[in-house]
């Protein structure tokens, strides 16, 4: 490179290009890193190719955990449904599986979400409008009819409760005769991004975490073919975090739960395989996949390096991706089908195992059924029209590419440092830090955006001043929250009280006395005692947690 006169040429058009920006334009990704008018060999000449990059299926895995990618198996193609009753949600189930999507995934209402049962006073007004509403195991039921669980995999973005819905879960696999052993899917079971972003929490971090663990230890010996935990960096980046922070802030959350079941007594080979990975695909197309070829090298080395993992299963990071949320608009939303597209490629082109493709009007209300159907169209066309699949990690090699990958992996471990330095994850919530370097980077964007250095088509671009909605819109009626209501009345009223007051009082004993709660969530669940119902008898012995203010 350096004998034919490189890098004197380089320095030439980089005089040549430099001089010619007139566009006004800030030339940085969106997370604010300065790019170059040019990268070339050069910017990766010190990166050994072996040891930082490798072939797709060989550690450190920045190609890619499978040696064919897929060629082997297409990614599970994944849309997010949720809405009203479980009957709703259970037709639309059967509409998306009808239509080749490939696995389930379910959006939970807020009242849910909480642990509030749908007749609670936080409830009013929510029940069934940003996802299904899951009070008992009646509505578990109602919502899997006709679904054999040994079938399917199953995806449920639920955290402060999940161990509860997770019971509702099995307990209708018990009624289906299904051995748990078979049943594959996904608990998004986060906590600690909770804390960090979507703030759905409910207890304080140390008891969080504990019903985590036993979660893990649960699912290792009983649900092995089950994720407990799907670690989460979707909600951090939606919060308005910058790449490289929803990079590390997910990968530190993940590391944490290892060391939980590490410290529990758990072999790490035993349960690693089964945590999974849950990433944004945002607006910036090449430092998507940077990020994503970097949380592989990150994850393989530390398990292998830091946590003695010998199984080279435990060295994997398995992910799911989903696209931006918060990219989409008011204004214009057929160009949302756009975003989302290049989002899933940029997904795609990463290495995604899984992916969820937003639908055009999801800022507007809960997708309909034809917005639903082109986002999954989107990933069908990407999978068997364009080519991307046929050779493994396509930008491999890439200048720009590995340039920002390792450049991406080099910021990732100084945040590891910074958080390292507060005692570890909980005490660097605790502190505020995280919310605070949100929060600035959100703040960044924002003004670059009121500026025009970042153009948003529709909003402060391109605008149209006349426009008019023409897209139909899911609406959920009031009648909704009446049949949840009148469901749960009708439970309490033919369900074993006895049963479910002891059910209540064994979750609290276990509790107290550090028994796994699983099998009581279970039974309780059979018992018909209501998600409420068993949050608040934890409740009463673990608290509630507040977050300190940060400005």
């Amino acid at each position: 490179m350096n004998g034919d006169g490189y890098k004197e040429r380089r320095s030439k058009y980089n005089e040549r290009a430099s001089a010619a920006n007139h566009t006004g334009m800030k030339f940085t990704t969106v997370s604010g890193r300065p790019v170059d008018v040019l990268y070339g060999p050069d910017n990766i000449e010190h990166i050994n190719y072996l040891s930082e990059i490798g072939f797709p299926g060989e550690y450190p895995y920045t190609r890619g955990i499978h040696s064919n990618v897929y060629r082997g198996r297409l990614w599970t193609m994944r849309q997010f449904a949720g809405f009203g009753t479980p009957k709703d949600t259970n037709e639309r189930f059967h509409y998306l599986l009808d239509h080749g999507q490939t696995g389930l995934s379910v959006a939970y209402d807020l009242p849910t979400l909480m642990g509030w049962d749908a007749d609670a006073p936080e409830s009013e007004g929510e029940v069934g409008i940003c996802g299904v509403a899951v009070s008992s195991l009646k509505d578990m039921e109602i919502l899997f009819d006709k679904i054999p669980l040994d079938k399917v995999s199953t995806s449920m973005t639920i955290n402060s409760p999940a161990a509860m819905i997770f019971a509702f879960y099995l307990a209708v696999a018990q009624e289906q005769g299904v051995d748990f052993k078979k049943l594959r899917g996904t608990l998004q079971n986060d906590i600690l991004k909770e804390y960090i972003a979507q703030k759905e929490y409910i207890y304080p971090p140390h008891p969080s975490m504990r019903i985590i663990t036993d979660m893990i230890e649960f699912c290792t010996d009983q649900v092995p073919q089950w994720n407990p935990v799907s670690v989460s960096g979707y909600h951090i980046r939606e919060a308005g975090s910058t790449a490289a922070q929803e990079l590390a802030y997910t990968l530190a959350d993940g590391f944490a739960y290892i060391e939980a079941a590490i410290e529990r007594g758990l072999d790490v080979d035993a349960f690693a395989p089964r945590i999974s990975f849950f990433f944004n695909s945002h607006l910036d197309f090449f430092e998507e996949i940077a990020k994503f070829r970097a949380a592989r090298k990150i994850f393989a080395k530390r398990m292998k390096e830091k946590y003695g993992a010998k199984n080279p299963r435990s060295w994997w990071m398995r992910f799911h991706t989903q696209t931006a949320g918060c990219t989409l608009t008011a204004q214009q939303p057929e160009n949302n089908i756009v975003r989302t597209a290049f989002q899933a490629l940029a997904g795609v082109l990463g290495g995604t195992q899984s992916l969820h493709t937003n639908s055009m009007d999801e800022t507007l209300a809960l997708p309909s059924e034809k917005a639903v159907k082109i986002a999954l169209r989107t990933q069908q066309l990407i999978g068997y029209e364009t080519g991307v699949i046929n050779t493994v990690d396509p930008l491999g090699g890439s200048y720009f590419v590995e340039y920002l990958t390792e450049q991406m992996e080099k910021e990732a471990n100084e945040i590891f440092d910074q958080i390292d330095a507060y005692g570890g994850v909980i005490p660097t919530i605790e502190s505020g830090y995280f919310q605070k370097e949100i929060a600035d980077a959100a703040y960044r964007y924002q003004k670059e955006v009121e500026k025009k250095e970042k153009i948003i088509v529709g909003v402060n671009e391109f605008v149209e001043s006349d426009e008019k909605l023409e897209i139909p819109l899911l609406t959920i009626p009031i009648e909704v929250e009446i049949e949840q209501k009148q469901r749960l009345a009708d439970i309490r009223q033919s369900r074993n009280q006895q049963a479910a007051d002891n059910s209540i009082a064994e979750i609290k004993d276990a509790a107290i006395n550090e028994k796994n709660l699983m099998p009581v969530f279970i039974k309780a669940a059979r018992n018909y005692v209501t998600l409420g119902e068993m949050v608040g008898g934890l409740k009463e012995v673990f608290g509630t947690y507040e977050e300190v203010a940060v400005f």
